[in-house]
């Protein structure tokens, strides 16, 4: 029953009286009602990482209805993930994340459609495993594969909400070159990658944020992060915004790109 409701999801359609109900907090709000939410119903996310990030995520964009959620992740759950990964338990370690990533998120709501990919992302990956999604969701944890994303998102004129955590401390900003400055233009080179220290309720902190500006964005409401830092420093409870400007060198969005 629930995989026939998760293939009616995403399409066209007016609500139904069951998504009515669900949805009701959110259809109230100012400038809401249901045109926006059947454009949530009609939208598909793609969401890079089911990890600390990817967890609260996913599970506010399906309780919030959007329709379509195409997620990717070439891991397995392991024990040292379960401080943060809120999307699997003991019963998912060894399981491939993005099909505990499923199971989760159809128990939490079956009107969503998800999409599991089993896969890394690469430049040559990168298109198939996006389809036809209009927003992307950058849930990483290294730039060797945020710069891919980060390039397809240039190149394609598709958005992509970008946040990082370490430790207490986390980032969050909205790309959408060419109106804003594009990843690389901050981080140009991928640096080594490492084993950071991680509290899981940072990671459930900047993962709201992206939760809340892919909202924003797919509704049309608020104003969205860009060409703007927000940087949290949660030991302090501190939150610091910086502004954020091209490089006109960058390899990617500069005049000498490729």
């Amino acid at each position: 029953m629930a995989n026939r409701l998760q293939h009616r999801s995403g399409g066209n359609g007016k609500l139904t009286d069951r998504e009515k109900r669900r949805y009701n907090r959110q259809l109230i709000l100012s400038g809401w009602g249901e045109e926006t939410q059947e454009r949530l119903k009609r939208a598909t996310v793609f969401i890079a990482g089911a990890g600390g990030l990817g967890s609260p995520v996913s599970l506010y964009l399906a309780a919030a209805g959007v329709g379509t959620l195409r997620i990717c992740d070439s891991g397995a759950v392991e024990l040292s993930n379960l401080n943060r990964q809120i999307l699997h338990g003991d019963r998912d370690l060894g399981r491939w994340k993005v099909h505990s990533a499923r199971r989760k998120l159809g128990g939490a709501n079956p009107l969503v459609r998800v999409v599991p990919l089993q896969a890394s992302i690469d430049e040559s990956s990168i298109e198939g495993l996006v389809g036809e999604a209009t927003l992307l969701i950058d849930c990483l944890d290294n730039f060797q594969t945020r710069l891919p994303l980060n390039a397809f998102s240039v190149r394609r004129g598709l958005p992509l909400i970008h946040a990082g955590v370490t430790g207490y401390c986390g980032q969050i900003t909205f790309l959408h070159p060419p109106n804003t400055p594009c990843l690389a233009c901050m981080v140009p080179e991928a640096p080594p990658q490492e084993v950071f220290p991680i509290l899981g309720a940072t990671a459930g902190l900047l993962g709201c944020l992206e939760a809340m500006e892919a909202l924003k964005y797919l509704a049309g409401q608020g104003s969205l992060l860009e060409g703007r830092m927000l940087f949290c420093d949660g030991a302090a409870m501190q939150f610091q915004e910086v502004a954020l400007e091209k490089d006109p060198r960058c390899p990617v969005c500069g005049a000498g790109a490729k």
